[in-house]
């Protein structure tokens, strides 16, 4: 057990007051080779239990094979919140839990986290943003910038986010330099170290896209 009856009631009550429409929750795992899809998927299965609304589904990478293709399945575990746009790859423990909770009330409520100047500046992007935040479960700054990401996917298109538990896939994080979280990567040209403020990002976000 993941959650404790705390926790449960806590969000039986925020989604009863916060979720208006029904959000699809999924989640790929594999049987071998996987750290921690095993835990993923329980906890998963233990937040939709604390709402109809959420929708989760389980599929295996290797079995069903279709799907993993058609999402680009590429490491698990791997969650996507409303759309193959806004991703999770890891467990989503400590801090980042509430990262899932917040992207399941705003896709639900189809209501930006962002605020509406940001929204405005990144609705039209023309050009494809992918959106790279790594982060650890004890960092209380990681939140605020996956966040940021997974908001930004959900307004745009054009953009994708994926937010990556460093500790859980380490080749990936030194590939791409994080010594530090949270690090956020845009198009593989643009590299954020730390939390910024809100209007940071999406600048940044408009540089990418005038590259």
């Amino acid at each position: 057990m993941f959650l404790n009856e705390k926790d449960k009631k806590y969000l039986q009550e925020r989604f009863e007051k916060e979720l208006v429409n029904s959000v699809d929750l999924i989640m790929f795992t594999r049987t071998l080779d996987c750290d921690y899809c095993i835990e993923t998927e329980n906890l998963l299965k233990e937040l939709s239990e604390t709402s109809d609304k959420i929708k989760l589904t389980i599929k295996n990478a290797i079995v069903d094979k279709q799907d993993s293709e058609k999402y680009k399945v590429d490491r698990v575990p791997l969650i996507m919140i409303g759309n193959d746009r806004i991703r999770y790859y890891g467990i989503p423990a400590g801090y980042e839990f509430a990262v899932i909770v917040e992207d399941l009330i705003e896709f639900s409520r189809a209501e930006s986290f962002l605020s509406p100047e940001s929204v405005q500046k990144i609705s039209n992007l023309q050009k494809p943003i992918n959106i790279k935040v790594f982060v650890t479960p004890t960092c209380p700054y990681c939140p605020r910038m996956a966040k940021y990401a997974h908001s930004a996917a959900m307004v745009s298109e054009n953009i994708t986010a994926e937010v990556i538990e460093a500790s859980e896939f380490p080749e990936i994080a030194s590939a791409y330099s994080v010594f530090a979280v949270p690090k956020t990567i845009i198009n593989d040209q643009i590299e954020i170290e730390g939390a910024v403020s809100e209007s940071h990002f999406i600048n940044e976000l408009l540089r990418a896209a005038s590259l």
